[in-house]
């Protein structure tokens, strides 16, 4: 079955979302990258066995494959809405242009965002310290 919309979904997904997160995880295994993540993997790979170094980076991945998904929309390259419990249905796109970025509120590593607020696994807190400047 040949469906071109769900092809073109599929393809900017990966495109946009998918290899982008893989390459910016690379570019933090390179010694000269300055990143916070950056910085605290190296930290990690000097002491850590090979599990506690997964451990450490797992959330990392996710909160940036998350990040480029919401990312993607605040770019309004994908389009894509979502229909609440109340039945209430919104276009994802037009709540990033008028309230403001998803990818910003998702905030992972930040204590205002989604993920601290709402997160029962580990996550990062590599930005904690800069709420202040926000608040």
């Amino acid at each position: 079955m040949e469906n071109s919309a769900i092809d073109e979904f599929g393809r900017l997904l990966v495109e946009k979302v998918r290899d982008v997160v893989i390459q910016n995880c690379d570019r933090r295994l390179r010694s000269d990258a300055k990143s916070v993540v950056a910085k605290r993997w190296r930290e990690v790979m000097r002491h850590a066995t090979p599990e506690s170094l997964v451990k450490e980076i797992i959330p990392d991945i996710v909160d940036d494959t998350i990040s480029g998904l919401l990312g993607a929309i605040d770019q309004e390259l994908l389009q894509l809405s979502f229909t609440a419990s109340t039945g209430e249905t919104v276009n994802l796109v037009s709540v990033a242009r008028d309230y403001g970025e998803l990818s910003g509120s998702y905030g992972p590593g930040t204590s205002s965002g989604w993920v601290a607020q709402h997160s029962k696994e580990r996550f990062s807190r590599d930005l904690f310290d800069l709420d202040d400047m926000f608040s």
